[in-house]
């Protein structure tokens, strides 16, 4: 279970499992990069998390807000960007995603990058040394335009429960 684990937001030990999966991974300086957009509810996962973190009294750099997202057209310079400003920092990179029906509203921490834009069929170079990821919705439909009955509810719980379990395991 040391290469990911995986909670539904609704679980109550939910950060609890980020925070322990974060402290027993991450040795040494990191920073939080969020990607997404605020212009599409079940792409804002990442930005909401990164608004979130921001207001916290964290002494980590964090990246990508409701304010300045990272999304697929200013990755690439922000990837730069932050491995120029930052290159011994290990990054956890936050991002919304498709997968199973059975599987949303599961938070999913593993080692290694995102890939950002894969299920909407998008070629963008991967980032992370640890990736989180929360399902928003089914990719059984097939199509990106589904993403538009996505519960703002799910995503701000998802992200408070990422921010939590980020805060408790760099507090």
């Amino acid at each position: 279970m040391d290469n990911n684990s995986r909670a539904f937001y609704f679980q109550r030990d939910s950060h609890i499992i980020l925070a322990d999966y974060l402290n027993r991974n991450i040795k040494g300086n990191c920073l939080v990069f969020c990607i997404g957009t605020d212009r599409y509810i079940g792409d804002c996962l990442g930005p909401l998390t990164g608004t979130f973190l921001s207001k916290m009294d964290l002494n980590i750099p964090i990246f990508g807000t409701l304010d300045n997202p990272i999304h697929a057209m200013n990755l690439v310079k922000h990837i730069y960007e932050v491995k120029k400003i930052y290159p011994k920092h290990k990054i956890i990179a936050v991002d919304a995603c498709l997968g199973n029906d059975d599987n949303i509203g599961s938070i999913q921490i593993k080692k290694g990058p995102i890939h950002p834009g894969k299920g909407v069929g998008k070629r963008l170079p991967p980032v992370g040394d640890i990736s989180i990821v929360g399902i928003v919705d089914s990719s059984e439909a097939g199509e990106f335009l589904h993403m538009h009955n996505i519960r703002l509810s799910l995503v701000m719980k998802m992200a408070e429960v990422i921010t939590r379990g980020i805060y408790i395991a760099f507090k």
